[in-house]
């Protein structure tokens, strides 16, 4: 699926979509899966007092014209296309008001509302508009981009009518859901349908998690809640999948595990509090999984560690793999994340590794994610020494030692230590993993190497102890500072 297909069903501002989630909350009645009822009625009629539209206004520099039409290069009409167009689009024409339609819903009775980020971001003016028809300016509250998700706040005299969230982790797939929102600005729209998936990752952030259904969702329903059979809020309908725009069946939610924990942030703090471990991870696939001696591919394997990190302090190493952290299994990759993120700060956690052939415990004191954090990888020098080159026709690679020649040559950075390819052959093993020439092989086996002779020992031991692989930590010329592992099959002829 193309990504340019998963649209925020909003109205004006359609775009990409974005989720995320951090601290825990208390949650309602426990949701119940149920059988369809005859008539979503009564649900319908109970809940829909709670779901508000909301309508931002935003002024706009420029005045927005017609795209330039296509004509050919060279054409005697191209200069001329260009200079109206450019006019009609000058950044000095006058401001504009634009507009935007979204949903949300009520879930405090003194007037808080939580919708999508994206419903109001960069708007000057916000208004939401009850079931009644009553209109209220509303002011933000607290807002988080990497979650997609907003708070607001509405003054009113009178208690407004709420909704509650209930537990999306008790929803299956097959559960019958309701959604309520806003759509193409139309007002309370009741859709049903069924959950068609959980967990969905369309990557859209770190922390996708996705509830996927089938109950029709359309520009406009954004931030608008997705209910189950018991009435409460199970997810935050966010994204479409539409190669048109509109419905094609496919709708996805952030759950409310997510959500709930989010909005208790942004009534209390204003912004979201994340916890930190500060390691850059990636996906244990079975060739790693064989490579590393582990019985299963799972867990979530660390590529590289930020300096004085609270993994750094606790001992974490490159080339752990996390298996379980503060009590919780870490089954796939995408798992340790939203974990981590949801731990309070300052809390010294377990944490099991799997490190060269075994389980090791350790302990590490979770930090706070700032925003200008970024994951700065441990640096290493080694001397040049003499100049070392050979062919490994196992991994179809020939591999050299780091000279001043070659690092000017692949322009590798002074910090840059380990192996560098200087040639990958076709159809083999390292080709089809993407390899080539100015990659550098800083680990192999879990053993840092220096030289392409240790690497051939590496795969000289692997082979005699019958692996069909070797585990490479490869640094390649496109994502400098950003090494990551890759299991190679040992090409026996």
């Amino acid at each position: 699926m193309r990504s340019d297909l998963f649209k925020r069903p909003m109205g004006l501002r359609g775009a990409l979509v974005v989720a995320t989630l951090v601290v825990a909350v208390g949650w309602a009645a426990e949701a119940g899966a149920g059988s369809a009822p005859e008539s979503f009625a009564d649900l319908a009629e109970r809940l829909l007092p709670a779901v508000v539209n909301i309508s931002t206004t935003q002024m706009v520099s420029g005045q927005r014209g017609p795209e330039m039409p296509q004509v050919p290069p060279g054409s005697p009409f191209e200069d001329w296309f260009k200079e109206f167009f450019d006019r009609r689009q000058s950044p000095d024409a006058p401001t504009r008001r634009a507009t935007s339609l979204g949903s949300g819903f009520i879930i405090d009775p003194s007037g808080y509302v939580v919708t999508n980020n994206h419903v109001i971001e960069g708007a000057d003016e916000i208004k939401i508009t009850l079931h009644d028809d009553t209109t209220l300016d509303a002011v933000v509250q607290g807002r988080d981009a990497k979650t997609d998700l907003a708070l607001l706040k509405v003054e009113t005299d009178e208690d407004l009518p709420f909704v509650s969230f209930g537990n999306s982790d008790l929803t299956r797939v097959g559960d019958w859901v309701v959604a309520i929102g806003n759509p193409f600005g139309l007002g309370g729209t009741v859709t049903a349908g069924i959950v068609s998936a959980r967990s969905r990752d369309i990557n859209a952030g770190p922390y996708d998690d996705f509830i996927q259904t089938d109950a029709s969702i359309n520009r406009g329903n954004s931030g608008g809640p997705m209910f189950n059979l018991d009435g409460e809020v199970i997810g935050v309908n966010t994204a479409i999948y539409s190669p048109s725009g509109g419905s094609v069946g496919i709708g996805f939610a952030i759950p409310s595990a997510q959500v709930g924990s989010v909005i208790a942030q942004l009534k209390e703090f204003g912004r979201t509090r994340r916890g930190w471990l500060g390691v850059h991870i990636q996906t244990v696939t079975e060739e790693i999984a064989e490579g590393l001696g582990l019985d299963s591919a799972r867990g979530a394997l660390v590529a590289s560690i930020s300096e004085d990190s609270p993994a750094d302090a606790g001992g974490i190493e490159q080339g752990d793999v996390i298996l379980e952290f503060d009590g919780r299994t870490i089954a796939r990759m995408r798992q340790l994340a939203p974990i981590v993120a949801d731990t309070r700060i300052g809390k010294d956690v377990d944490v099991v590794v799997w490190r060269k052939g075994r389980e090791v415990d350790l302990s590490v004191v979770v930090a706070e994610l700032e925003e200008t954090q970024i994951a700065a990888l441990p640096s290493d020098s080694g001397g040049e020494g003499m100049p070392e080159e050979t062919t490994l026709d196992e991994l179809g690679l020939s591999l050299a030692t780091i000279t001043d020649e070659l690092r000017d040559r692949y322009e590798l950075p002074e910090e840059t230590t380990g192996v560098v390819v200087t040639g990958v052959m076709q159809n083999s093993p390292a080709a089809e993993k993407g390899i080539s020439a100015g990659d550098v092989i800083i680990e192999i086996g879990q053993e840092r190497v220096m030289s392409p002779s240790q690497v051939g020992a590496k795969v000289a031991e692997a082979q005699s102890a019958g692996r069909r692989s070797v585990l490479l930590l490869v640094e390649q010329g496109g994502r400098r500072g950003q090494p990551a592992f890759m299991a190679l099959r040992i090409d026996r002829g």
